[in-house]
C-alpha cells in the first residue's frame, strides 16, 4: 500500500441523538395496572382506577411524538379496565355482605 502524504482519512462523524423521555405517567399507569391484577383485590380497586385515569392522561400525553411511553400507557389501561370491574363488584359486595350480616338477626341456641 502506498503512502498517502496529509495522514489518515478524516472519521465519519457521529450525530448523537436523543431519545423522547418516558411519560412518567405512562410508567405510574403500567405500575398501578400491575398491582391491580396482583392485589387490587385487597386495595378495593383502587389501583385499578388509578391505573385507568393515569393511563388516559398518559394516552394525551404521548399523543404528539415528543415523549415515549404510548405501549406502557395502553397497558396500564388495559390491565385497569380489566379488573376495575370485579374490584369494584368484589368490594361493594364485600361492604353490602358486612352490613347484610350485621343487622340480619341470627338465632342463637
Amino acid at each position: 500500500m502506498p503512502y498517502r502524504p496529509g495522514g489518515y482519512p478524516p472519521a465519519a462523524q457521529r450525530a448523537a441523538v436523543q431519545p423522547p423521555l418516558t411519560s412518567g405517567m405512562a410508567t405510574a399507569s403500567m405500575v398501578l395496572g400491575i398491582l391491580g391484577v396482583l392485589g387490587g383485590w385487597c386495595l378495593f380497586g383502587l389501583p385499578c382506577i388509578l391505573a385507568v385515569v393515569l393511563g388516559h392522561l398518559a394516552l394525551r400525553e404521548t399523543r404528539d411524538g415528543t415523549r415515549s411511553g404510548h405501549g406502557m400507557a395502553v397497558a396500564g389501561l388495559v390491565m385497569g379496565y380489566v379488573f376495575v370491574g370485579p374490584m369494584i363488584a368484589f368490594t361493594f359486595l364485600m361492604f353490602f355482605g358486612s352490613a347484610m350480616g350485621a343487622v340480619t338477626p341470627t338465632a342463637t341456641p
